[in-house]
């Protein structure tokens, strides 16, 4: 799917995690982020990326005229009902529209120290839980499939873990477009206290989806 010369679009970018592996194996990207923070480093990270900020929903995607559109923990922030006819126009009839989550704590695990200070964080904001479980697989896969415009050709989920230093763990919740700066150096203050190294269990899925020909309104 990710060639030289093949063009995608990066839809809630951040601050370009899946942006830079596509520009590595040469891939045109185009990389939509509606947070100015997250899109200047996005910027200053990848210059060879077009960086539009803005949201996903609202970005001039044009008609069939990418290969590839992916969505890397950032969908469960879209609109699907406004998005999704405008991303079946921007995909070329073989296209591809990969969207995949990182689920940070794995529930299958052990609960840990770490775990339950990210936890601690997060209830003082006080707000109201998003509706629905943007973790959920089969949730997702239901959601991008219910306007007939997208069939699903794969599923994937992993579980897997990591060590990460208070560096690691400070730079990859830079990346959470929910999270302040403060909160940001909070939970990385946490992981010196905790004795400077943290486990982190994960489960990772991805859906890989094809446009429907002659779905989408013409």
């Amino acid at each position: 799917m990710a060639a030289p010369g093949r063009r995608a679009v990066d839809l809630g970018a951040g601050t370009g995690e899946a942006t830079g592996p596509l520009l590595a194996q040469g891939v045109d990207v185009v990389a939509v982020e509606p947070g100015t923070r997250l899109a200047a480093v996005l910027a200053a990270r990848h210059p060879t990326a077009e960086v539009v900020v803005g949201r996903a929903e609202e970005a001039e995607l044009g008609r069939a005229a990418f290969d590839l559109a992916v969505a890397a923990t950032s969908i469960h922030w879209m609109d699907l009902d406004v998005l999704l006819p405008r991303l079946h126009r921007a995909l070329v009839p073989e296209g591809r529209f990969l969207v995949w989550r990182h689920v940070f704590g794995d529930p299958t695990a052990e609960p840990t120290a770490f775990r339950d200070r990210v936890a601690q964080i997060v209830a003082r904001r006080g707000l109201p839980p998003r509706a629905g479980d943007p973790e959920d697989l089969g949730a997702t896969t239901t959601l991008l499939t219910a306007s007939g415009l997208f069939s699903v050709e794969d599923v994937g989920e992993y579980r897997w873990s990591v060590t990460l230093d208070a560096e690691q763990v400070h730079r990859l919740f830079s990346t959470f477009s929910d999270w302040t700066r403060g909160e940001v150096d909070e939970v990385a203050a946490a992981v010196t206290e905790l004795g400077g190294r943290v486990v982190e269990h994960y489960t990772s899925w991805l859906i890989v989806s094809a446009p429907v020909p002659g779905a989408g309104p013409a």
